[in-house]
């Protein structure tokens, strides 16, 4: 008899929501769906999950990382993976410390997931890259580790950095140049 997997995903975007739970479904996982944190604490109180999904920026001023923290909590067996277009060093470094097990990039398919739900331990024989930062990364991620200083507030974090809110916005809505 095969043993359950249970899984949560936590993710605002209800058709990738939807596209993912299928996937694991089908891999033979029971999957159920929240789109926010509080939609986390009120499936905790009836499921326990094996495995969770993380995306690090949810819908308002929600963030991720209190998820993983609330999931943690919850159960400090569970296999957290955070799943994010937002990538940076301090919020990857924050999910860790979290509790989260893994942190990817999207875009990250369902392979790409169980592996890291699979993976126990760091890997030493990473490849270390020579390539430097540009300055723009460095931008990316300064805003990112004030971002997480500030618990995803917005109007704080621009305050921190000394910039107007909508600047903020504007440039946490593009995509990361390299």
């Amino acid at each position: 008899m095969d043993i359950e997997r249970r899984l949560l995903i936590v993710e605002d975007d209800a058709a990738f929501a939807r596209t993912l739970a299928r996937s694991f479904e089908r891999r033979g996982y029971r999957v159920l769906h929240a789109a926010s944190a509080e939609q986390v604490d009120e499936v905790l109180r009836d499921y326990s999950p094996d495995y969770a999904v993380v995306d690090l920026k949810l819908a308002g001023a929600a963030s991720g990382l209190a998820c993983v923290r609330a999931l943690h909590a919850h159960d400090a067996d569970m296999v957290i993976v955070v799943l994010t277009g937002y990538a940076s060093i301090a919020t990857a470094v924050e999910a860790i410390k979290l509790g989260a097990r893994h942190y990817l990039a999207k875009p990250s398919n369902t392979d790409d997931i169980e592996a890291a739900f699979g993976r126990a331990s760091g890997d030493a024989d990473v490849e270390l890259t020579q390539r430097t930062s540009s300055i723009k990364t460095l931008e990316w991620e300064r805003i990112h580790e004030t971002l997480a200083e500030t618990g995803f507030n917005i109007s704080e974090t621009a305050r921190r950095l000394g910039m107007h809110r909508r600047t903020l916005a504007r440039k946490l809505g593009k995509q990361q140049v390299k």
